[in-house]
């Protein structure tokens, strides 16, 4: 965390961040003690901070370092002409006058000018949106390869590949790819609901919630004030459409998907609440019907494998189940489909109290929808810490059956889709009202229908509340009480 105090009202300009920074410090070390070089390929999806972390890096280094992005759409030319203008105008070169002012025509000639102008003691060279690069020139990636194996590889150079097109970046590295095998892959994520929580100075329940707002993005948690919960932070927000809690969602999408076409209309869906494949078939399709199956599983799959932008939950039990259900991943994005661009829209009206109307009516319903991914994943975390009376637990999900009657918000077992032992399963109430007797009887009902729940206590039941238990609830049919606390606590 920066040295800008909290005592200001101000949330740090730079947060968390410590295992990639330690990593990234790592190899430093490793380039220093043998005076060879090392590449880090780095990627998350946009707004999560490669380039804020990454610079945080340098600066902290204390070594020479160039920082050079590149600019979408730039020709071959104009790609190399701005990396050597950012070489010119960085510390790294020993000399300057081994820059030249004429810039070269290709990354071969760029590369050597690099290679030339690097001192003899460990230096930092970022390359920022790699994939625009190699759209730009399909021999980029040839030319990296070549450069670092001739001419970067035996100096003591670290280089870091900074890139938000998951797919590209993925590729780059890949076995049947010039780069592979020459450098260590890193995937950023967000900020993780401690990390935000103390960014802002909340408390368990209201760091939840703010994650559930910010996603973990760095760009919005830094426009949030100190120790302020998440409703009256939006409400403040509404009188500002430019916010970043509205603006980086929205660029996002327009970023990943700046056309109207089936693409956005399934993600459209599926931030608007249909999670099955033939309700967002039907609600993606046109006046001619529901989108055509053949367009839309190769549409899903596209979403959830290569643009990382949809997850996909199967139910899990000891059998094979359907159906899968579709959700955004990134609950930030999740909540300006589903809450947020309406509140954006009357905010641009210049109405902030109909905007903040929008949020408040949908949000108790949008929230105990949202956290239960979050939930669950830590359950999941805190059986791989050994923190769960279950040793076997390894995967937590949810189940349900094609009628979604009863659908059963968390199941523990050893693995997953289809376990070999269920361990527990259990319900989750995110409402300022606790879990009472009435939710515990419908969980007693709905619990051995799960495939592998075993009666007579061979599979714990789990409740998560955000308000606890309400008194006179039997506690002993109950096992495990996950709350505010220990969802923060799995990741501290």
């Amino acid at each position: 965390m920066s040295s800008t105090g909290s005592e200001s009202g101000v949330v740090p300009s730079f947060v968390g961040r410590r295992t990639e920074l330690a990593l990234l410090g790592k190899r430093l070390d490793r380039v220093a003690a043998s005076g060879a070089g090392a590449a880090v390929a780095i990627r998350g999806r946009r707004q999560v901070g490669k380039s804020r972390l990454v610079q945080e890096f340098c600066d902290r280094a204390a070594v020479p370092y160039l920082f050079s992005t590149a600019t979408k759409g730039a020709s071959p030319v104009e790609a190399v002409a701005g990396f050597l203008s950012d070489l010119r105008e960085s510390p790294l070169p020993r000399d300057a006058d081994l820059v030249p002012a004429a810039a070269a025509g290709s990354w071969p000639d760029a590369f050597r000018i690099l290679a030339a102008a690097l001192p003899d003691r460990p230096s930092i060279v970022v390359l920022d949106e790699v994939p625009w690069l190699a759209e730009q020139d399909g021999l980029f990636d040839g030319a990296l390869q070549t450069a670092w194996d001739r001419l970067l590889a035996k100096r003591p150079v670290l280089l870091l590949l900074l890139g938000s097109d998951l797919h590209m970046m993925e590729r780059l590295t890949a076995y049947d790819r010039p780069f592979y095998g020459r450098a260590d892959n890193l995937v950023l994520g967000p900020l993780n609901p401690a990390e935000t929580g103390e960014a802002l100075g909340l408390a368990p329940a209201d760091a939840v919630d703010a994650h559930l707002v910010s996603g973990g993005l760095p760009g919005i948690l830094r426009a949030w004030p100190h120790a302020v919960p998440a409703l009256p932070f939006l409400e403040q927000e509404c009188a500002d459409p430019a916010s970043p809690v509205f603006s980086v969602p929205e660029s996002s999408l327009l970023a990943e998907f700046p056309a109207p076409d089936q693409a956005r209309r399934v993600l459209e869906a599926v931030g608007g609440g249909d999670r099955t494949h033939a309700n967002i078939a039907a609600t993606a399709g046109s006046r001619e019907g529901a989108l055509a199956s053949g367009s839309l599983s190769p549409l899903l799959r596209r979403l959830a494998e290569e643009k990382r932008v949809l997850a996909v939950d199967e139910p899990l039990s000891t059998r094979p189940g359907r159906p899968a259900l579709h959700r955004i991943a990134d609950s930030n994005l999740r909540l300006y489909l589903a809450v947020l661009r309406s509140a954006q829209d009357q905010a641009r009206r210049g109405r902030p109290e109909a905007a903040f109307r929008v949020v408040e009516r949908r949000w108790t319903a949008w929230r105990g929808r949202a956290v239960e991914p979050l939930v669950r994943e830590s359950l999941e975390l805190a059986a791989v810490d050994g923190a769960l009376p279950w040793e076997q637990v390894e995967a937590v999900g949810g189940w349900w059956n094609r009628q979604f009657d009863p659908e059963v918000d968390l199941v523990g077992a050893d693995r997953a889709p289809v376990a070999r032992r269920i361990a527990f399963v259990g319900s989750t109430k995110w409402l300022h009202s606790p879990f009472d007797g009435h939710d515990l009887a419908a969980l007693l009902r709905a619990a051995p229908q799960v495939p592998g729940f075993a009666p007579d206590g061979g599979t714990g039941l789990v409740v998560a509340s955000l308000s606890g238990i309400a008194p006179g609830t039997d506690p002993r049919a109950i096992d495990l009480v996950w709350g505010p606390e220990q969802v923060i606590g799995a990741w501290q």
